[in-house]
Order: structure tokens, then C-alpha cells, then sequence
């Protein structure tokens, strides 16, 4: 391969893979982006031993407009733990975030405010080993 051409296929690769899981998303195709860039309950890729440990759950208290968020999952120091949850709204746009600390917290769970929220909203979980993971609930 000469190397104008290889140096052009790399620029177009990479270029694509920016593109387009943020293209896939903002038209609403989640389901095909399962298995890939997050895992789900029916998508659960590789990962299919761990789910019950790794799906975010989530819970809402309307009184109170928040949104629950726990996984299931140990936190076994900075070896294997929940590194954080994410909160998007329908259009998988950012709302908020909750970093845990390994060390400070036994357990991986985050309130989130619902205001201004309305329809689905997405949860991520993410593992320090076993990638991240993806539920919804409707508000």
C-alpha cells in the first residue's frame, strides 16, 4: 500500500469512527449501538455473566423529583468497582454525573434531579473492567 494512500484510509477510519456512534445516537438507533459502545440487559455482549451486577437500576421518588440509581456490584478498592453513573435525558444528552470513590464508599448508588425531565431517561454504569452498561426509565 503506498503510503499516501494508507495515510488517507486512516484519517477516513478514524474520521468514521468519531462520527458515527454520535450520528447513531442523535437519530435514536440505541438499540444498534448495544453490544458496541454500551451493554444492556438483551444486549449484553460478551458480557452475559454479568449482568445482574452491572445493569444500572433505577428508581424514581416523585415527591422528592429524583431519579435512584444502584448497581448491583461490589467495590472491591480500585481493583473492581463502579467507576461512575451518568444520567442522559431522551436525547442522550448530558445531565449529571456521580464519581465514586472506591475507598469512601461500599456502595455504588447516585440521586439524580429530575427536573426539567421528561419521557426516558438513560443511566450508565461503568465498570473499570467490564465496560459500560445501559437502562432507561420513564419520567
Amino acid at each position: 500500500m503506498q503510503r499516501r494512500e494508507f495515510i488517507r484510509l486512516s484519517l477516513v477510519t478514524g474520521a468514521a469512527g468519531i462520527l458515527l456512534p454520535r450520528q447513531a445516537l442523535a437519530d435514536g438507533h440505541e438499540a444498534s449501538m448495544a453490544g458496541g459502545v454500551y451493554y444492556t440487559k438483551d444486549a449484553p455482549g460478551r458480557w452475559d455473566q454479568k449482568v445482574a451486577g452491572h445493569l444500572p437500576v433505577l428508581e424514581t421518588d416523585t415527591t422528592k423529583g429524583l431519579v435512584r440509581i444502584t448497581t448491583g456490584h461490589e467495590m472491591k478498592g480500585y481493583e473492581h468497582y463502579i467507576v461512575k453513573h451518568t444520567l442522559l435525558n431522551s436525547n442522550f444528552e448530558f445531565v449529571s454525573e456521580k464519581v465514586f470513590n472506591p475507598e469512601k464508599e461500599m456502595a455504588p448508588i447516585s440521586e439524580h434531579s429530575l427536573e426539567g425531565l421528561t419521557g426516558t431517561v438513560y443511566a450508565l454504569s461503568m465498570c473499570n473492567l467490564h465496560d459500560v452498561w445501559l437502562n432507561s426509565i420513564e419520567v
